[in-house]
């Protein structure tokens, strides 16, 4: 299947009735995050099943496709570079790893960050130096600000909570309510693993936090400690 059939499929598969529920889900409106979005209304396992026709693509018939208006086509290519990344030998995930740095203001939306940092740039940084985690964190893009924790998923996973901690503080202090609901949702699955660990941080933490991060991150602490964190009382 090449990049047209590829297109016409996309535009063949969408549901107007689905796309304009999409369409409000997704914030699409004039000042929203998802500003000007374009969605057909195709649903995520619609599209992975699209995804595994399109295994022969190239990197850059796939980066046309991140680069769309469309915001399917864009998921259709992250799901397509996640796959090539983890069958792909080290020169390939190089490559796909900057492929995906250098397009991340295509990858703009919470629902894009979260199918795709851990696998491709939390994976590909496990083993090298962490610096683009910090760059992206301290960006003015909120998207970039997002995939900055989400990639620390990859590391929470192997049971390694230090550098999702590092970015958690970096982003202590963000203005987003879309960067206070990923960090407190990363607290939290580090709390899964260890709860020890993440009420470290929250102890030294919580009161300079959001209320939408700390209700994310003790969502399931049992009640009498939930309300202990709400009113300060740790």
């Amino acid at each position: 299947m090449n990049i047209q059939q590829i297109q016409a499929r996309l535009q063949s598969l969408g549901n107007p009735e689905k796309a304009e529920g999409m369409r409000r889900f997704f914030k699409t409106g004039p000042g929203e995050y998802g500003d000007g979005d374009v969605f057909v209304g195709i649903t995520v396992p619609e599209i992975r099943k699209l995804s595994k026709e399109c295994e022969t693509l190239s990197l850059p018939e796939i980066t046309e496709l991140l680069r769309s208006p469309i915001h399917e086509s864009r998921t259709l290519a992250l799901l397509l570079l996640i796959r090539a990344y983890k069958k792909g030998d080290a020169p390939l995930q190089e490559k796909i790893c900057d492929l995906y740095l250098q397009n991340t203001r295509f990858v703009n939306n919470w629902d894009l960050v979260d199918i795709s940092a851990e696998h491709i740039v939390g994976s590909h940084l496990r083993h090298r130096s962490r610096e683009p985690l910090r760059s992206l964190a301290a960006s003015r893009l909120l998207w970039e600000r997002r995939i900055a924790i989400i990639a620390t998923f990859h590391y929470i996973k192997q049971g390694e909570f230090t550098e999702t901690l590092h970015i958690a503080g970096l982003l202590l202090k963000d203005t987003e309510d879309l960067i206070h609901k990923a960090v407190g949702w990363m607290l939290r699955e580090v709390g899964k693993r260890s709860q020890e660990a993440e009420e470290d941080f929250l102890k030294a933490h919580c009161k300079g936090m959001s209320r939408t991060m700390l209700r994310y991150a003790i969502e399931r602490f049992p009640e009498h400690l939930r309300q202990r964190y709400l009113h300060g009382e740790v």
